[in-house]
């Protein structure tokens, strides 16, 4: 635990009081919107019951968490809709929307991979645009090449290859009640990506790779702490065995009286007061 204070139990008895209010407030408006009409009125109020209900048990979780160290079992959805899921149950059609980021990190890469597509295939510069932007020279004209010769999947694999450096990237999958009519989105493509009716989305962003750097590094702590722990753990188990085996040599010594009383005799009289021993004699019997 923090050095912060800790909640109350009153404050958390208050906030799982208000969670459970929450609860009964979101069933109460969700059936009412199935009794009656629907419509934006009660799907607003449907939306408001659910952002409290998200926040009510937010709340409780972080102070259940602060006072006793514990968690609920469930965990409030989020990511893909601020509102949940509210598209068809049984969708007819599905819309796939994808954004990939890049950075031109490379630019005399980036043209000379362009030329060298040009050189294989001239058909893949415009002839419309002259010899003034030719892909060996302009950025421009050299993603336009690219771009229109390899297929964004590959590109994507191939990104370090043209000199490009990828960014964050999503895919979003998008139901729908009915298929669109042919050409009837195409000079707006993206106005239809309505987070209300993603069935599921795919996100790649170095954001994520810190989080994982962040965990890995907590882990890591973590280890070398249980290492200095296991290390002191050895340092006091081999000290205690060692004042064990000079505990039993004190026993082995007052067990033998006529070695032990000889070696207290020479460390008490000083060396030669034995009679007859040498002074280097004594020192290995006191050993």
């Amino acid at each position: 635990m923090s050095d912060a204070a800790q909640p109350t139990a009153a404050e958390v008895r208050a906030s799982v009081e208000a969670l459970k209010s929450a609860l009964d407030h979101h069933l109460e408006v969700v059936e009412r919107r199935a009794r009656g009409t629907r419509g934006a009125a009660a799907d607003a109020a449907v939306n408001a019951a659910y952002d409290d209900l998200a926040a009510a048990g937010e709340a409780y979780d972080a102070l259940l968490y602060g006072a006793y160290d514990e968690v609920t079992p469930f965990e409030i959805p989020g990511g893909e809709s601020a509102h949940g899921y509210l598209g068809p149950d049984e969708p007819t059609a599905l819309s796939v929307y994808m954004r990939r980021d890049y950075t031109v990190s490379d630019p005399l890469r980036l043209l000379a991979q362009a030329q060298r597509v040009t050189d294989l295939d001239p058909d893949a510069v415009d002839p419309s645009e002259g010899d003034a932007d030719t892909p060996g020279s302009s950025v421009h004209a050299a993603l336009g090449v690219l771009f229109g010769e390899f297929e964004p999947d590959e590109l994507a694999t191939r990104h370090k290859e043209f000199g490009l450096t990828e960014g964050d990237s999503t895919l979003w999958v998008v139901a729908d009640d009915e298929p669109a009519e042919p050409g009837e989105w195409l000079d707006q493509p993206f106005d239809g990506a309505d987070p209300e009716r993603v069935v599921c989305r795919y996100d790649i962003s170095t954001v994520f790779d810190d989080e994982d750097t962040e965990d890995t590094e907590d882990i890591e702590d973590t280890d070398v702490e249980d290492a200095d722990d296991a290390d002191d753990a050895d340092e006091s188990a081999d000290g205690e065995d060692l004042d064990d085996a000079d505990d039993a040599d004190d026993a082995d010594a007052d067990a033998a009286p006529g070695a032990g009383q000889g070696a207290a005799r020479q460390g008490a009289g000083g060396y030669g007061a034995g009679g007859g021993e040498s002074e280097d004699d004594a020192a290995v019997s006191a050993r």
